[in-house]
């Protein structure tokens, strides 16, 4: 599915290393995040979306925007088996990006494949998370009805926001 590409262009260095190192902050988090929403591929209107009806009603919601689970997955690894090899102070991109996500928070991943394939994203910091995606392959019909099939619709990420985050309901669901 296409997705409408952003028209302004960022200038930022750190911007542009992050898209190479697998993932950046479309909306990055504050000492007061209670939510990080956390995607990958084309469920990106879904989620910034849903982001935004959770923010009515909840403080600071964060967007990360993973451009390779691959690459900021492999990032962690290497980095945690220098820290085993006695590199302590060493860090991948994603060390440090979770670690602007207060420790309260929780972190929702929703992709268009297998939830497993963000579902590590939680254990970086020790955050509680809940990963969404596709379970079972081979349907077949129009996006919008197999997202709401799966679960991974705008509807679906403000639902489980609702369940797993402490406080007054979400009127914009």
């Amino acid at each position: 599915r296409p997705l409408e590409q952003p028209v302004s262009r960022r200038d930022d260095p750190a911007f542009h290393q992050g898209v190479i190192d697998g993932a950046y902050w479309w909306r990055a988090p504050t000492p007061n995040t209670e939510f990080v929403i956390a995607y990958q591929g084309c469920v990106a209107t879904e989620a910034i979306d849903a982001a935004g009806r959770i923010a009515n009603d909840r403080r600071d919601v964060a967007v990360l925007a993973l451009t390779s689970a691959d690459r900021l997955g492999a990032g962690w690894f290497a980095a945690q088996r220098a820290r085993r090899r006695g590199h302590n102070d060493a860090a991948s991109h994603v060390d440090r990006l979770m670690d602007q996500v207060p420790s309260h928070a929780t972190i929702l991943s929703v992709t268009d494949g297998h939830p497993a394939t963000l579902a590590w994203l939680g254990a970086v910091k020790g955050h509680r998370h809940i990963p969404l995606g596709v379970e079972h392959f081979g349907q077949t019909g129009r996006v919008k009805d197999l997202y709401r099939h799966f679960g991974i619709d705008s509807d679906a990420i403000v639902s489980a926001a609702e369940r797993f985050v402490s406080g007054r309901r979400i009127s914009s669901f």
